[in-house]
């Protein structure tokens, strides 16, 4: 005989974790399922930090980073502890970049986000560790900050389990069946039947989704984060985030619980099978990022440590939280690479559309049945 719960959830990182936490909290009763052990480094949700901000390039992002302020907010007030460490962010557009800065500029001014337009001379003369090229412009955004990626999971699997959840590791799915009236889910352990599931499997979603017919395009790329040791980090602490925004695109972190700086290209790694790649650290990868750190953090020391991640990555870059179609009991959550600020408001997201088909926040562009995930010829873009 089955067993019975209200929702399964599918994937137990940022995105799957909060949504377990968001149902709980509901008062439904939450089984959560991952392939992997709880915290493990896989997927996309470890290691220590990630970027919070406002700038965006359209304006319904930035909107939906008005909403990730305030579910941040609303998680440290029910975690009781501080998750949010706000360092201030640049945006940094060489001469002729890959990424128009209009597209940032103009997004933030419709929504009425402040932020200040700085040359070069104005970025070395406040941050003096800093080194860029004449006519660079920068975008300094006060609010940008770091949240904490493995410990914020950690925190929502706590969270999700005081609130009544029950989350299995090492149980992948074998099986999902839409029944009609209900979903059965069929584990390593049995059959589970429930009112509606979530899948937030992150590079594995197609194994998942896979058994209703159905395929998201996706590519997944083997990134690296490099930690750069400092011999004066007494000089790096008002040190904003900053992103390089051309291609190659390059971003980096202040020293956040140690005394180094994290740094790593975006979208910069080979693409891999998650279930068939290395741990190993990429020299060549650390060699490009270590030549733009020489040119433009002149004060940072070798690197110390490397961690590898994955980016599971949709044709446009935008996220996937919808249900799918024709099987509206199930819901997808995809982050594309860049989903972890928005955690806390995609775990509400999902609890939304898995038990009322609906959300208050405007998700009509993150579809599954969008051009981009549906024309085969549609030609994938990854800047943003």
């Amino acid at each position: 005989m089955a067993e019975r719960f209200d929702f399964v959830v599918v994937g137990l990182g940022g995105l799957g974790s909060a949504a377990a936490w968001e149902l709980a909290r509901r008062g439904h009763r939450v089984l959560g399922l991952d392939r992997f052990r709880l915290g493990h480094s896989h997927g996309a949700s470890h290691d220590t930090s990630r970027i919070l901000r406002h700038s965006y390039h359209t304006p319904a992002y930035v909107r939906l980073t008005q909403e990730a302020y305030a579910d941040w907010a609303a998680l440290e007030r029910e975690a009781g502890q501080s998750l949010v460490t706000r360092t201030g962010g640049l945006d940094l557009f060489p001469p002729d970049p890959a990424i128009p800065s209009i597209d940032y500029t103009a997004s933030m001014d419709e929504v009425g986000i402040p932020y200040h337009a700085l040359d070069a001379d104005e970025v070395m003369s406040r941050w003096p560790q800093l080194r860029v090229p004449p006519g660079t412009l920068a975008l300094h955004q006060l609010d940008a900050a770091i949240v904490p990626a493995g410990r914020t999971t950690a925190v929502l699997h706590d969270r999700a389990r005081r609130r009544g959840a029950e989350l299995r590791e090492r149980t992948p799915v074998l099986g999902l069946e839409d029944l009609g009236d209900r979903v059965r889910v069929t584990t390593v352990s049995g059959e589970v039947d429930c009112g509606g599931v979530v899948v937030a499997a992150d590079a594995w979603v197609n194994d998942v989704v896979g058994h209703l017919g159905v395929a998201v395009p996706l590519e997944v790329t083997l990134e690296q984060v490099t930690y750069f040791a400092l011999d004066r980090p007494q000089d790096f602490l008002d040190l904003p985030l900053w992103i390089w925004m051309d291609d190659p695109s390059f971003y980096g972190f202040p020293p956040y619980g140690e005394a180094t700086v994290k740094a790593a290209q975006d979208c910069g790694g080979p693409v891999v099978s998650p279930d068939d790649r290395t741990s190993d650290p990429d020299p060549a990868m650390e060699a490009l990022l270590a030549q733009h750190l020489q040119r433009m953090l002149p004060g940072v020391g070798p690197a110390v440590r490397r961690v590898r991640c994955q980016y599971t990555l949709t044709p446009d870059r935008d996220f996937v939280l919808a249900p799918v179609p024709g099987h509206e009991r199930v819901v997808v959550g995809l982050g594309a690479a860049h989903g972890f600020k928005f955690v806390p408001t995609f775990g509400r997201v999902l609890a939304d559309l898995v038990t009322a088909g609906e959300t208050s926040t405007d998700v009509s562009a993150f579809a599954l049945d969008r051009a981009a995930l549906t024309e085969p010829g549609y030609r994938a873009h990854w800047l943003v």
